[in-house]
């Protein structure tokens, strides 16, 4: 039977092996969801730096939560709550810093479009940000998570939020987004 990381991770955790072991199973977690984290500490609003380093930092956290020997049943949902605080507080402090532009990178990477097809792909991509822009901060948190392929309860704790409160949070966010799709 084939185990995902955080599955093994929480055997290592239940077995409390040696601290080499320890080291190696937070590493393998760390390369299997580190992008998954970097992404939504994106999504809450930081800057690209900031959110590698607050990836990184929670993973270091979690190495040494594990360390001391706390126990976590699910590491994928501890992570996830983790960077979501860490993000809120990180981002406090980056929103006196000049604001980050994302479509900076996108307009020298669009090089061989025409520019018809530049401004079209750029206003439903506009589009599209803006509806997101526009949900609700719990919408938005709830639909990036659930994007990050967590389940419903795992989102709940990470927010502090029932399962069926997620739940319609997402549904009202994909009525909003089917909107913006079928203009």
């Amino acid at each position: 039977m084939w185990l995902s990381a955080s599955e093994r991770l929480a055997e290592v955790v239940q077995r409390k092996r040696g601290a080499a072991t320890l080291q190696d199973e937070v590493a393998e977690f760390y390369v299997e969801t580190r992008e998954d984290v970097y992404r939504y500490l994106l999504t809450i609003g930081l800057h690209p730096p900031q959110a590698q380093e607050a990836a990184q930092e929670v993973f270091l956290r979690l190495y040494a939560s594990l360390k001391k020997g706390e126990e976590i049943l699910n590491p994928r949902a501890w992570v996830f709550r983790v960077a979501h605080n860490l993000g809120l507080k990180v981002r406090a402090r980056q929103d006196a810093e000049a604001p980050y532009d994302p479509d900076l990178e996108s307009r020298y990477m669009a090089g061989g479009e025409n520019p018809e097809s530049q401004l079209l792909r750029r206003e439903r991509a506009l589009r599209f940000h803006r509806t997101v822009e526009n949900l609700s901060e719990q919408q938005r948190r709830c639909l990036l998570l659930r994007l990050d392929g967590l389940r419903y309860a795992e989102i709940g704790s990470i927010l502090g939020i029932s399962a069926s409160a997620v739940g319609e949070f997402l549904r009202r966010a994909m009525v909003r987004l089917k909107k913006v799709a079928h203009e």
